[in-house]
């Protein structure tokens, strides 16, 4: 490829069309040869990127984005970006749905149908609800959070509106996004799903652990409960009276430069975090710990069953109240940094 034609598709921020390559030099007969070796791939019909940019991104949510901008370059004016595509433009962590598709809007009566990987969505929406996000015109992130509750269902919808209340959307703003959705399809799950929400969750990972603790029965769950220990305060996840519920994953065991949190060793990261667990024990409460893998299958009855039974012991141990110097302390740390959520160590969510 020419020298032109690479900076035609950067500035494009990865993606170019098929006539624009034609106005650059390139031949039908180039282009269908640059497909076959893999240096272009299309994207869909007329839309182009380079296989070397396609092989960089990852699956989760580079290349859907970049699906998302080659699509969103052959439509008319008035789509935009909404659902998934609008999350990944405003990186915004949703959960994966099990058919990832391209999603946009444009005003009209309510409906929906889906061509060539395309989602297409009809439905009202105020311009002010409409804004740049990685350079596309997207839906703003309380009514995508709030389009995916509706479109998916309450658990993803969790997932969504967690992310953008810890992106500083408020609560309002969320039911102002569904307010005028009386009688759409699904707007009771997008309902409940802002009901459920919770800035402090800090991760997918969180806010389904959070899910799971509801779905055992064990009580209504606190978001970030720091503990002042004997070394410091150590923060926990998710609390129900004397439990704690720690969402694990591998984040925190790998290193920074590898997309996690982790500025140690796992060996060393996993030494320290039974130590943790040992300080917070000492402080007369229970732990519990909830790997991804307890979210799907035949694991998350058994997640729910030992949840279950490890939150009962805690309550024999130490009863179910939470004794009035560790509510005293918790509150005063919170005034102390001023907010109702840890500091963050960075990195994915």
């Amino acid at each position: 490829m020419t020298p032109g034609v690479l900076a035609a598709i950067a500035a494009n921020s990865g993606v170019v069309r098929r006539e624009q390559l034609l106005d650059l030099g390139s031949s039908p007969a180039q282009i269908r040869h640059l497909v076959r070796t893999g240096d272009l791939i299309r994207l869909r019909r007329g839309v182009f990127t380079t296989g070397e940019v396609w092989a960089s991104l990852d699956e989760y949510v580079g290349r859907p984005l970049l699906l998302a901008r080659a699509a969103i370059s052959t439509m008319r004016r008035g789509w935009v970006l909404s659902h998934d595509s609008s999350a990944h433009a405003w990186a915004l962590p949703i959960l994966r749905p099990a058919a990832p598709l391209v999603h946009v809007t444009r005003p009209g009566f309510t409906n929906a149908w889906t061509e060539y990987g395309v989602r297409h969505h009809l439905a009202r929406f105020a311009p002010r609800q409409v804004a740049e996000a990685s350079g596309l015109p997207a839906l703003d992130l309380a009514r995508t959070a709030v389009d995916i509750g509706r479109e998916r269902g309450v658990v993803h919808g969790v997932v969504a509106c967690d992310a953008a209340l810890q992106r500083g959307v408020t609560r309002v703003e969320l039911e102002a996004a569904y307010a005028i959705m009386q009688s759409w399809p699904g707007v009771r799950a997008a309902r409940r799903a802002v009901q459920l929400a919770d800035a402090g969750a800090e991760s997918v990972h969180e806010s389904l652990t959070r899910m799971l603790v509801l779905e055992a029965g064990i009580g209504e769950p606190e978001t970030q409960f720091p503990v002042r220990t004997s070394v410091g305060v150590r923060w926990a996840d998710l609390r129900i009276g004397n439990h704690l519920v720690e969402a694990d994953g591998l984040v925190k065991l790998v290193g920074v430069a590898d997309g996690g949190v982790a500025t140690r060793s796992a060996a060393e990261v996993a030494r320290e975090e039974r130590k943790r667990e040992r300080l917070l024990k000492d402080e007369g409460l229970g732990v519990s710990r909830v790997y991804w893998e307890d979210h799907w299958g035949e694991r998350r009855a058994a997640a729910i069953s030992r949840l279950r039974r490890e939150a009962a012991e805690t309550a024999a141990l130490h009863g179910r109240a939470l004794p009035e110097r560790l509510a005293r302390e918790a509150a005063a740390i919170r005034r102390e940094y001023g907010d109702l959520r840890r500091p963050r160590p960075g990195g994915i969510a």
